[in-house]
């Protein structure tokens, strides 16, 4: 009989375990399928009093160390945040901490009302000992972005690199529209470059964040940012989900790119709809491979968006977190 079906036949206190049996408890448990017999099972345990409910995402946590030079992070649209109330955003960094992520990417609207008063806000950051790895600039609509240069306008992104930098966070992220001739992406190209010259004089780096579309192009866009930038201003995010799901083959990309890319998001798709990382058709593990193969060091996040805008937060970035550390240890 197995572990999870022992569980499920009745009572089961699991506090005379060893805390490696509970790791694999646990770990049986988020191998289920469904989200609703994970949190069935969860809460089992929590009734049980064999664990505090804060206990169970940090166990994932425990099972082997995340390989040197690699760093673990999420993308907090996960979350249900209030810009207007900081403690959202200080109880989303408490539970990614709890699972084991190391640190952080946002999108700047949760936190631009921090700005004015950046310093106490940077302290409370910085108690959490989470790296804020980045502060994202994405808009709804293309046609929101600045029609020449296809990212934000610089009335935009100035303001946010500097309430960025002084909240602690490391990289201005940039996403784009569409170029729709060379003429268009030789202003990209101009843009970023001046966008990240920007960031530098502020104390913070850019780097360009991809959809699919960028893969997608008639006119080679991908290529032509990666290799006509400027590298000491301008580095990348690479979007391996997005990328996967616009049909490039992500580690052959990776291993001719890798020395401009300073993170990853990875996300998943089945049946060109989101999923929780590690059950679509994502190839998390030849990714992975390929990312320690060449030696590459940096920022892996995981990025739990939905097209619903759905934000279920610890329940999905917690199985996500497991997928990962499975994929860059096993």
């Amino acid at each position: 009989m197995g572990v999870v079906g022992f569980l499920f036949l009745g009572p089961f206190n699991i506090s005379f375990c060893s805390r490696k049996s509970k790791v694999r408890i646990v770990k049986k448990i988020m191998e289920r399928r469904t989200r609703r017999e994970v949190l069935q099972a969860m809460a089992a345990i929590a009734a049980s009093g064999s664990l505090l409910p804060a206990e169970l995402p940090r166990l994932l946590a425990e099972d082997g160390p995340i390989p040197p030079g690699i760093r673990f992070g999420v993308q907090l649209n996960a979350f249900p945040i209030d810009p207007k109330r900081f403690d959202t955003f200080l109880d989303a960094l408490a539970q990614i901490k709890q699972v084991g992520y190391q640190g952080f990417e946002v999108g700047f609207r949760n936190v631009n009302q921090q700005f004015g008063g950046s310093e106490p806000a940077r302290r409370k950051i910085e108690q959490t000992d989470l790296t804020f790895f980045g502060i994202h600039i994405f808009l709804p609509s293309f046609e929101m972005y600045d029609p020449k240069t296809r990212i934000a306008a610089p009335s935009l992104y100035e303001p946010v690199a500097r309430g960025g930098a002084a909240l602690g966070a490391r990289h201005l992220i940039l996403s784009g529209a569409p170029a729709a001739d060379p003429d268009q992406l030789k202003h990209k190209i101009e843009g970023l470059n001046a966008a990240g010259r920007f960031a530098k004089s502020v104390g913070i780096s850019t780097a360009y964040h991809n959809h699919w579309w960028e893969f997608q192009s008639k006119i080679g866009e991908i290529e032509a940012l990666y290799t006509k930038t400027d590298p000491e201003l301008v580095h990348f995010v690479l979007d391996a989900g997005h990328a996967f799901h616009a049909g490039a083959d992500v580690p052959a990309f990776i291993r001719a790119h890798s020395a401009r890319i300073i993170g990853f998001h990875l996300r998943d798709f089945k049946n060109d709809e989101y999923v929780e990382l590690g059950t679509g058709d994502f190839p998390l593990r030849q990714v992975a491979e390929t990312i320690l193969h060449i030696g590459w060091k940096g920022w892996v996040e995981n990025e739990e968006e939905r097209a619903d805008h759905s934000q279920a937060g610890l329940k999905v970035i917690a199985p996500a977190f497991k997928a990962m550390k499975e994929a860059f240890t096993s």
